[in-house]
């Protein structure tokens, strides 16, 4: 099982003084905003309830001309004109509120639909630190979790609020038309059901935020434990046990946390219900005490007591939305955090467009370090690929190669200095316009689980099913993809773990070919292949490569001895620099790579 944390009990852990600030700072204001698109249909609805409302506060003076004049009287017609006056404030409230949850659950889901996608779209612009930094099941849980934990607040929120609210206001106005002597002793109520629900507000905000870290661990434990890789350690190092014990814990104390949130003040809350079930008690007491006896009609003390008992129904509903929106402050708060995350890797304000792309590309005095290393990667990086010629990164692991790779095509942008294709910086292009010009193929290999043909064209949208063969071929990996059972519509499965590393990686050099991109760069690109299918993609590149500027890391120096350029890289700096046969005749680290 997984251990606890020294000094914090993860089942019922409080909130750190940070995070109680975090929650008190999310701005109501702001959240109103994410209904500002919606104002229209908002008032509408708004309309509906005070319409609704003022409907309802008709049923109770019925009532009272039922008793005290219809019946005494032996009116039949009064009589069935009101039944028939109940039966349609019945009808008509029940057609508006059936018109109101369809218009508020739109606006509702239109909110929750743009949390969602501004959250994805948001983070797709984060640089690749803070997914290394970040579990990859914390952000799924932020995205599901957090804002499905919102859904009741978004969609009813608003005309919970209104349609309470009027119905007090509208039942206040009532009782206090009937007898406002009856309605002090009502009202008294008031004062304790504030403070308590205040009470239990700040209970179930803490709760709700603990609650949603233990699903972001849960989901955490998932991703791990049950994807392909996680499976495969899991099987082979037996932890599958442990693993299990770490799942129940946390699932555990979710139970746990989720009793908790609901049963949070419900006995301060009770003990309003019963307070409130009381006060008809003390109504009826009231009306026939010597001094007040015989000053209220039966029907009035009727018809009062039906819009006391009826106005605790949207009291309680009004302290409860409070409780609702104040506990999910918290989830605000998460989601809120990641739609604040600063860009680090972002579009420039005023682009620059690129009507030609030659690709000859410049690294000037470039200097680069990841957050939180006192080491810069790369320091003092200076490089001039002319377009359409071949460079050469050698080195040994952690010299800096891929990292210089990365800033080509602008995972990351230099900490001083500059990257420039054709005279122009990276960071003055869009980023979608980088990525037509630079393409990567990495020694890491993502296939989506979806079809051969997708997972190409994914690529390029348009691409032609010529077109994908032909990217195929290129890569020599055409005729294992035609042999398949259903050729390209062959299933690649989670991860590409169908195909092996070598079948993988020309599947991604493919991909990478079908956007015809003038830089090309090969992280490691040829690692996974035995040595007569690295020959034959070599072909592929060195054909493809004419034409184009092609930056080429490899550990086998066997494929990058033709290179027009070879820099080798040792702690983040150029240390030698020329041709193969140069490099070798000085007898220095690239010859001792060679050997």
């Amino acid at each position: 099982m997984e251990p606890t944390p020294k000094g914090r009990d993860r089942g019922h852990r409080t909130l750190s003084a940070e995070e109680k600030t975090q929650a008190r700072q999310v701005s109501l204001r702001r959240i109103g905003r994410l209904f500002t698109p919606h104002r229209s249909a908002l008032a509408v609805v708004t309309m509906i309830i005070v319409l609704s409302s003022i409907v309802a506060m008709a049923t109770p003076f019925l009532l009272r001309t039922v008793i005290d004049s219809a019946l005494p009287q032996g009116d039949v017609t009064l009589l069935v004109w009101l039944v028939l006056g109940m039966v349609a404030v019945a009808a008509v409230t029940s057609a508006l509120g059936v018109v109101q949850t369809w218009i508020s659950t739109q606006v509702g889901q239109r909110v929750m639909h743009r949390l969602r996608t501004d959250v994805f779209s948001h983070l797709q612009r984060q640089s690749l630190g803070f997914f290394t930094r970040t579990r990859t099941g914390e952000v799924q849980s932020r995205i599901t979790n957090d804002i499905g934990g919102m859904q009741s607040v978004v969609t009813s929120t608003a005309t919970a609020v209104a349609a309470n609210l009027t119905t007090v206001v509208a039942t206040a106005v009532a009782m206090v038309a009937l007898s406002w002597q009856l309605s002090l002793v009502s009202l008294v109520v008031l004062p304790p059901a504030i403070w308590l629900t205040r009470r239990v507000a700040r209970m179930r905000r803490e709760i709700t935020a603990q609650r949603q870290r233990e699903l972001a661990d849960l989901n955490v434990t998932v991703e791990e434990g049950l994807s392909i890789s996680g499976v495969q350690l899991a099987k082979t190092l037996g932890t599958g046990p442990a693993l299990i014990d770490r799942f129940t814990a946390s699932s555990e104390r979710l139970v746990d946390l989720e009793l908790r949130s609901e049963l949070a003040g419900r006995w301060r809350m009770a003990s309003m219900s019963i307070i409130f079930a009381a006060v008809p008690a003390v109504i009826y007491l009231a009306a026939g005490l010597p001094g007040t006896a015989g000053t209220l009609s039966i029907g009035t003390l009727v018809a009062f007591t039906a819009l006391q008992g009826g106005l605790f129904r949207p009291l309680m509903g009004l302290l409860n939305v409070g409780v609702s929106l104040t506990a999910s402050l918290a989830l605000f708060a998460r989601i809120f955090e990641y739609l604040d995350l600063p860009v680090d890797v972002a579009d420039p304000a005023e682009p620059v467009h690129l009507d030609r792309v030659n690709g000859h590309l410049r690294l000037q005095d470039v200097t680069f370090g990841y957050p939180g290393s006192d080491t810069a990667a790369l320091a003092g990086i200076t490089l001039d690929v002319p377009a359409g010629t071949s460079l050469a990164l050698v080195g040994e692991t952690g010299s800096g190669k891929s990292t210089l790779a990365g800033l080509v095509s602008r995972l990351h942008d230099p900490t001083a200095g500059r990257v420039t294709v054709d005279g122009v910086d990276l960071r003055d292009l869009r980023l979608a316009d980088l990525a037509a010009i630079v393409g990567v193929v990495s020694q890491e290999t993502y296939l989506l689980h979806t079809t051969v043909r997708e997972n190409l064209r994914y690529a390029r949208p348009g691409a032609t099913d010529t077109e994908i063969e032909d990217a195929a071929r290129a890569a020599q990996i055409h005729d294992l993809i035609a042999g398949l059972p259903d050729g390209y519509d062959t299933m690649v499965g989670s991860r590409g773990h169908r195909f092996s590393g070598g079948e993988k990686q020309r599947l991604a050099i493919a991909r990478t070919l079908l956007r015809d991109p003038r830089i090309l760069v090969l992280d490691e690109a040829t690692s996974a292949l035995d040595t007569e299918t690295e020959r034959a993609v070599q072909r592929a590149f060195d054909a493809l490569a004419e034409g184009r500027t092609t930056i080429t890391i490899a550990h086998r120096l066997s494929t990058v001895r033709d290179a027009d350029q070879i820099a080798v890289l040792d702690h983040g700096r150029i240390v030698e620099f020329g041709t193969h046969d140069s490099l070798l005749g000085r007898n220095g680290r690239y010859a001792t790579l060679a050997a």
